[in-house]
């Protein structure tokens, strides 16, 4: 029986190149929505459009026992500027901190009320509050109709020096910090220093460690700030408080625009350093250590790591461990040593590489230090290093 050659239609594959740009300001002010700062109003305004936008308020719980006038005083901005903007209704009140990330019933509350009111992807998200409430809110936005403009209010020290500014959105999920996420640039970010000044001095400090981070990594002149003006910063200066904030948004967004990966689209993140650990910290302590306070431990693991391996001076290291413990951070917690020898435990803090693997896909990819001001990218790692590391902290932190 003869075999019938089947036939084939051979057309040359299609390759197309999309390029797309986006373009968003982070604004720094002082009283934000008072009726004589019309910031917000000209953002708004700024699209060209002639018809006044609907705007739906996001707000973060935890500010309004500090801000108690705050609703009155967005309602009461609405009204002068009705021309340009409209609140859609009640402002959302929802959770601060990482509850905000844990539970996925606010994402469907925002998207309940989005349909309901009638926004489109020409309306506003307002969000207002610490980071985790921006991250949620901003993934809420970035889901409705496929996007809706986000404006970003951060209220906190990290959130205006480091989250806030970023193009990423998540919550968490299967215990894992932002398994569920976008990458999604707001549309303009609104840095109200007022708001930091009835910040608690752990919210105060939390912020301080993305700093520290951003500096080891991309400017020792930065770090040398940091370390000079550390009890000034420990103490709440303003002043100097508003210079960190400015050069820490200026370093991450320089990385954003130039560092040639903004959507992570490889392996790498050198804006994690030390990441790997603080995310997993944060869910070995049920989120009882604060993001900030778990970077600043993340932080000096892998400064420590670092000099072990060789890569810094054991100078270099003393000064970044003693900058952190100036600025009031805790540098070790007994998450750190649990089931250390079984490091596929998911109460061991090793677990945390695999994760970060994951959650970036592709091969492991962490950032060390080649000196202050310095990151390199490494893709292994000596887990018996890292449980001396982890036991130079303990000592540190019982000796200082």
């Amino acid at each position: 029986m003869a075999i019938k050659q089947k036939t084939t239609l051979s057309l040359q594959s299609i390759n197309q190149c999309v390029r797309v740009i986006f373009n968003y300001d982070v604004h720094f002010t002082r009283g934000l929505f008072q009726l004589d700062n019309p910031l917000l109003a000209q953002v708004i305004a700024a699209d060209g459009e002639t018809t006044p936008k609907q705007v739906l308020a996001v707000v973060d719980g935890g500010l309004l026992q500090h801000q108690n006038g705050l609703l009155k005083k967005l309602s009461v901005y609405a009204q002068d500027y009705g021309d340009v903007l409209r609140l859609s209704g009640e402002p959302m009140i929802v959770p601060g901190g990482e509850a905000v990330k844990n539970d996925s019933r606010f994402i469907e509350q925002i998207h309940q009320i989005i349909d309901e009111v009638g926004l489109c992807r020409h309306s506003y998200v307002l969000a207002i509050g610490g980071g985790a409430v921006l991250d949620m809110a901003g993934y809420a936005a970035a889901t409705a109709h496929r996007g809706i403009r986000l404006l970003r209010v951060p209220t906190t020290v990290l959130g205006q020096n480091d989250s806030g500014v970023g193009v990423k959105n998540g919550i968490n999920a299967f215990g894992k910090k932002n398994f569920l996420g976008t990458f999604m640039p707001p549309y303009a970010v609104l840095n109200d220093f007022d708001f930091l000044t009835s910040l608690d001095d752990r919210d105060w400090r939390s912020g301080i460690a993305e700093a520290v981070k951003v500096a080891l990594i991309k400017d020792v002149d930065f770090f040398d700030f940091i370390m000079t003006y550390a009890d000034r910063l420990a103490n709440r200066d303003m002043d100097i408080m508003e210079k960190l904030i400015y050069r820490c948004s200026q370093l991450h967004l320089e990385h954003i625009a130039g560092g040639g990966d903004p959507f992570e689209m490889g392996s790498s993140r050198p804006l994690d350093f030390g990441h790997w650990a603080a995310h997993k910290l944060e869910h070995l302590t049920n989120y009882s250590l604060r993001h900030g306070e778990a970077v600043a431990i993340g932080v000096a693991l892998d400064t420590t790591y670092s000099y072990l391996t060789g890569r810094l001076l054991r100078s270099e290291w003393q000064r970044v461990l003693s900058t952190l413990k100036k600025l009031g951070f805790s540098l070790y917690v007994s998450a750190l040593s649990e089931q250390l020898d079984q490091p596929d435990h998911p109460y061991c803090l090793f677990r945390g590489l695999t994760e970060f693997r994951e959650h970036l896909g592709g091969k492991l990819t962490i950032t060390l230090l080649e000196g202050i001001g310095q990151g390199i990218e490494v893709h292994q790692v000596d887990l018996s290093l890292y449980k001396d590391a982890i036991s130079m902290l303990q000592d540190w932190e019982l000796s200082h």
